[in-house]
């Protein structure tokens, strides 16, 4: 990413997640946290990569609500950001936390053994 691409997808993490926590009123979507942003180079483009805690039913309910709020947040980011064309979002969870707590189990599971 250029370094304007950078600085659009810094403000955007920030701006996401205000309007996610304090303006969305959808019940599908509940405690999220915006973990990191990705803009194309020309920003026309950015996926959205949140954690979200509950089972994978939530998880796609979430992934729905978030869908169905899309212009509604695209429309928000618009008039924060001051951007000729407003990027087109994607969403979609990000895998690292899901990585880490394997990881984290791992390392747990080889204490425990080294224990014993």
């Amino acid at each position: 990413m250029t370094l304007r691409a950078n600085r659009v997808a810094e403000q955007m993490k920030k701006e996401l997640g205000d309007i996610i926590g304090r303006k969305l009123k959808d019940p599908r979507v509940g405690f999220i946290t915006v973990t990191d942003v990705e803009v194309t180079g020309d920003l026309q483009q950015a996926t959205i990569y949140i954690t979200s805690m509950g089972t994978e039913r939530e998880k796609k309910e979430t992934l729905k609500g978030l869908e169905k709020a899309k212009g509604f947040i695209r429309s928000e980011i618009g008039s924060r950001i001051r951007l000729r064309i407003t990027p087109e979002l994607f969403f979609a969870f990000d895998p690292s936390a899901a990585y880490g707590n394997h990881i984290d189990d791992l390392l747990r599971k080889l204490h425990e053994s080294e224990k014993n």
